[in-house]
């Protein structure tokens, strides 16, 4: 996930770009952002709202788009160190606009309503993230999870007869585990993209709950995250293997790690784009 050793990986393939600082941001303000992320041909028209949902710590901030009609399979989305912020809504409004009910949430709510930074450059806000990251655990992520999977399961847009998806960036990725372990009667699908702390040698470690999940998996993994741990790919492989479940696991070559979101220092459209196609086929196999 988002630390020192990614943060100057980043920082020297930006630097390798033709992307000045300027160009990046006039195309990451809130405006542009619509502009990087193509509407699919079939798009459905969407209803979208910030809202609050009650959790058992405290309410929590978060956005929920849907199509306007009917009721659909939800997803609860994960964001990465950055928090919930615009990218992350037009994202959650897209993915809505292929037939999905989708929640996105701000994790650190019990400190700070969204956003709580205003850049994705990590070195200019480590000092306000670091303390935030540091105040999430695997019994805040659990109780989080269940909390927002109840909200979803409560909402006439979401079709409780069908399976529920989640994904997560950076951070997010475990998440998306604890989720799946949490709920497993109802998460049948999910997806972490650059995701961080997959594999640690701790006896909490996000890849020791495969045998507890019902989940198809995508694992997008960031190069440079390869680079620093090439053994946890495997790891996963195994892990989902032994518990029988399929898992879609692969290395994007070239992308960095934060390469998805369209405000991110190192965003990759064609690797982005790969990701987003690998994770509608997931969620139109697994949650049908």
């Amino acid at each position: 996930m988002c630390d020192d050793r990614t943060a100057t990986d980043n920082a020297e393939y930006v630097r390798a770009t033709t992307m000045t600082r300027r160009q990046f941001g006039a195309v990451s303000a809130g405006a542009g952002l619509a502009m990087l992320l193509p509407r699919a041909a079939n798009a459905q028209d969407v209803s979208a709202a910030d809202i609050d949902v009650t959790t058992p710590d405290g309410v929590a901030d978060c956005h929920f788009v849907h199509p306007s009609t009917g009721a659909h399979p939800g997803v609860l989305i994960w964001p990465d160190a950055f928090g919930l912020r615009p990218a992350k809504k037009q994202m959650a409004r897209r993915l809505a606009e292929s037939g999905y009910s989708v929640l996105v949430v701000n994790p650190y709510y019990r400190t700070q309503r969204a956003p709580v930074v205003n850049t994705t450059n990590f070195a200019e806000v480590r000092d306000t993230l670091m303390p935030l990251m540091g105040s999430l655990n695997a019994d805040t992520q659990t109780r989080d999870a269940m909390a927002f999977v109840s909200f979803l399961d409560s909402q006439p847009a979401v079709d409780r007869s069908r399976k529920m998806g989640t994904m997560g960036y950076c951070m997010g990725g475990p998440f998306t585990m604890r989720t799946a372990a949490g709920v497993p009667g109802r998460i049948g699908a999910a997806a972490s993209f650059h995701g961080g702390g997959l594999v640690t040698d701790q006896a909490n470690s996000p890849h020791l709950l495969a045998p507890k999940m019902k989940a198809h998996y995508l694992f997008a993994i960031a190069s440079n995250d390869d680079q620093n741990q090439p053994e946890a790919k495997d790891v996963l492989r195994d892990a989902f293997a032994q518990a029988g479940l399929p898992a879609e696991i692969e290395v994007y070559a070239g992308a960095m790690h934060g390469w998805c979101p369209p405000d991110s220092t190192v965003y990759h459209e064609a690797q982005a784009e790969r990701a987003w196609s690998r994770l509608l086929a997931l969620f139109e196999t697994a949650l049908a």
